[in-house]
C-alpha cells in the first residue's frame, strides 16, 4: 500500500528522502505529464527540496516561515520553487490539512497572497466529494507530506503559454484512470526502491 511508504525509519536520511522525491517527480509527475510546467524546473538546479524532520507545531511553523523568507530573498534563477517535505510529521491527512490552512492564513497575514501559492501533496490525499477509491486522489498523492511553494508570477507566465490550462486536472484524471489504481500503486511503490 502507498500509505506504508510514509513510514520514515530512523535509517532514512534526508538524502534518501530527497532521492525518493526526485524519483517521484521524474517518473510520476513529469513522465505522466501531471504538471505540464514541471519538466524544466525539475531538471534545473533552481528546484529546492527541503526535508523537515521536525514534528512539533512550533518547529513546523518555523520551517514554513524560513522557506517563505528564503524564497522571497532569492532570485527565481536561484530558487524557482520549494518542496518542503515532512519526514515524520503530518502523516495524518487531517493534521496536514490543518497546517495547510495555517500556512494559507500566514500568507494572507504576511501580504504574500498573489505572490506565493501553496500546492499540497500527501500520501493519503483525498478530494472532498470524491469516492475514496477514486484515482483522482493520486493527482495530489506523494510519498511524503509535502507543501509546495510556488511563485505566482512564474506560474502566471507558464499559464500564458498553455492552451486550456483549466483542462489539466481532467486530463490528469483521465491519464490515471487509463493506468488504473493497481498500476499507479505499483509505480509509486517502485520509487522507494
Amino acid at each position: 500500500m502507498l500509505a506504508a511508504m510514509t513510514t520514515s525509519s530512523p535509517d532514512q536520511t534526508a538524502d534518501s528522502i530527497d532521492r525518493h522525491i526526485r524519483a517521484w517527480l521524474d517518473r510520476f509527475v513529469v513522465d505522466l505529464n501531471l504538471c505540464p510546467f514541471a519538466r524544466p524546473v525539475v531538471a534545473s538546479t533552481a528546484l529546492r527540496i527541503v526535508v523537515c524532520s521536525e514534528t512539533d507545531p512550533q518547529s513546523i511553523a518555523r520551517a514554513l516561515m524560513a522557506e517563505l523568507d528564503l524564497l522571497q530573498q532569492s532570485a527565481e534563477t536561484e530558487i524557482a520553487t520549494t518542496l518542503l517535505v515532512f519526514q515524520y510529521a503530518l502523516t495524518d491527512f487531517n493534521d496536514y490539512l490543518g497546517v495547510i490552512e495555517t500556512a494559507e492564513a500566514l500568507l494572507q497575514e504576511l501580504g504574500l497572497s498573489g505572490v506565493i501559492q501553496l500546492a499540497s501533496f500527501h500520501p493519503d490525499y483525498l478530494f472532498a466529494g470524491e469516492a475514496k477509491e477514486a484515482v483522482s486522489h493520486f493527482t495530489n498523492r506523494a510519498p511524503y507530506p509535502i507543501i509546495h511553494f510556488l511563485r505566482e508570477d512564474m506560474l502566471s507566465r507558464a499559464l500564458t503559454h498553455y492552451v486550456d490550462p483549466e483542462q489539466i486536472p481532467l486530463r490528469n484524471i483521465q491519464t490515471l484512470e487509463s493506468l488504473g489504481r493497481d498500476r499507479i500503486q505499483q509505480m509509486l511503490q517502485a520509487l522507494a526502491r
